[in-house]
C-alpha cells in the first residue's frame, strides 16, 4: 500500500436499489493503489458508507469517481430516507491512517472540492479540519436544512453557502443537491439497537447521551440547553422500520475520549430506565483495532489477553452481530488491509 495511507469514506444517497449501489461502488473500483475495503447500504436510512483506503492520490481519485457515479444514477428530488442528508453523496471525509498528516488530508480535501465544483458544477462544503472557517467545522452546522432546504439557502444567499461551486439553484443542484468535504480523525459511526418500534426511548436515549445534550424551551420563550453526558458524540434516537426495532444511531469523534463499550452502556442504562431492553449494536463503516481492543478489555474475562480473545469478547459485549455477522478481518481496518495484501 506504500508509505502514506489514507481512508476516504463517501456516504451517498441510495440505500435500497442494488443496482445503483453496485454501480456507484464500481466507480470507486479499479484505480491503482486504492481498494474499496467496505459496502454497507441500509435501507431505512437510504443510505450506503463506501471506505475507500490506499495512496493519496488514488483514493481522491476514487472519490471523485464515486460522486460522478452519484450524480449520475442519483436523482434527490425523489429522495427519502431516515438519515439528515443535503445530498446525494453527503458527506466525503480523507482520514489519515499512516504517514500521512491532518494539513496534507485537509490538502486533499480542498483539492478534491475544486475539482467537483469546476467539472461537475456542483456546490460543495469544506467541513472538520479542512474547513474555511472555525464556524464551519461541524458536519450538522453545514447540513441544517437538509437537501429540502438548500434552495432557500441559496436563494436568501445568507450564511453557510458553499465553499465552492454554484451559490444559485441550477439543474445540477436540484439533482444532486450539495456534498460536504473535508478531513476529520477516525471516527466511528455505532448505532444501539433498542427493543421499541416506535423509537420513543430512543430518542430519549439520544438526546441526553450527545454532547451537545438537550435544548429546554420555557414557556416565556426563554432557551436553554442541557450538557449531554458523553464527549465528543452526536446522536439522535431513529425507528428501524425494517427489523421492527429502534436505534440510538452515534457518531463518535473521538473513541479516545468516548469508547464504544461506554457509549453502549450509557445507552442501555437509559433505555432500561424506560423499560427496554438494547438488543445489541451494530458498526457503519470500519473501525480501528485499537477501539474494538478497548472494548474488549471491558468484557474480556480475566484469562483474555490475546488480540484475537479481546476482539471476539468485544463482538460479544456489543452484540455487533445482531443484524448482521459481523467478520472482523473485513470490518477492523488495519485487518482488512493485511487481507487485501
Amino acid at each position: 500500500m506504500g508509505k502514506q495511507i489514507v481512508e476516504c469514506v463517501p456516504n451517498f444517497s441510495e440505500g435500497r436499489d442494488t443496482n445503483i449501489i453496485e454501480a456507484i461502488c464500481n466507480a470507486g473500483r479499479g484505480i491503482d493503489g486504492a481498494r474499496v475495503l467496505g459496502i454497507e447500504p441500509d435501507p431505512d436510512y437510504n443510505r450506503t458508507v463506501l471506505t475507500i483506503a490506499g495512496n493519496p492520490s488514488a483514493v481522491s481519485e476514487a472519490a471523485f469517481n464515486v460522486i460522478s457515479a452519484a450524480y449520475q444514477h442519483i436523482d434527490m428530488r425523489t429522495h427519502e430516507g431516515e438519515h439528515p442528508r443535503i445530498g446525494a453523496v453527503d458527506v466525503c471525509p480523507f482520514v489519515p491512517l499512516k504517514g500521512i498528516t491532518m494539513e496534507e488530508c485537509s490538502e486533499l480535501a480542498k483539492n478534491l472540492a475544486k475539482r467537483v465544483a469546476d467539472e461537475l458544477d456542483l456546490c460543495t462544503f469544506l467541513y472538520g479540519s479542512a474547513a474555511s472557517s472555525p464556524d464551519r467545522e461541524l458536519l450538522s452546522d453545514l447540513r441544517k436544512g437538509q437537501y429540502e432546504g438548500l434552495k432557500k439557502r441559496l436563494d436568501d444567499g445568507g450564511p453557510f453557502l458553499p465553499d465552492l461551486g454554484p451559490k444559485q439553484w441550477n439543474e445540477n443542484v436540484a439533482k444532486f443537491g450539495a456534498v460536504v468535504i473535508g478531513s476529520r480523525r477516525i471516527l466511528v459511526a455505532y448505532n444501539v439497537n433498542l427493543d421499541e418500534k416506535d423509537a420513543v426511548a430512543a430518542k430519549k436515549a439520544g438526546s441526553l447521551v450527545r454532547q451537545s445534550g438537550r435544548l429546554l424551551k420555557h414557556e416565556d420563550g426563554r432557551r436553554t440547553r442541557i450538557p449531554g453526558m458523553l464527549s465528543m458524540v452526536q446522536g439522535m434516537g431513529l425507528p428501524l422500520e425494517v427489523h421492527g426495532i429502534s436505534q440510538v444511531s452515534m457518531n463518535l469523534r473521538d473513541v479516545s475520549v468516548t469508547p464504544m463499550h461506554i457509549a453502549f452502556e450509557a445507552v442501555k442504562s437509559i433505555a432500561n430506565d424506560h423499560g427496554v431492553e438494547t438488543c445489541g449494536s451494530e458498526l457503519v463503516g470500519l473501525v480501528p483495532l485499537d477501539a474494538i481492543l478497548e472494548a474488549g478489555k471491558w468484557y474480556a474475562k480475566d484469562d483474555c489477553s490475546s488480540e484475537d480473545e479481546l476482539v471476539s469478547a468485544a463482538i460479544e459485549g456489543l452484540g455487533l452481530s445482531f443484524l448482521s455477522p459481523f467478520d472482523p478481518h473485513e470490518r477492523i481496518i488495519e485487518w482488512a488491509l493485511e487481507k487485501e495484501e
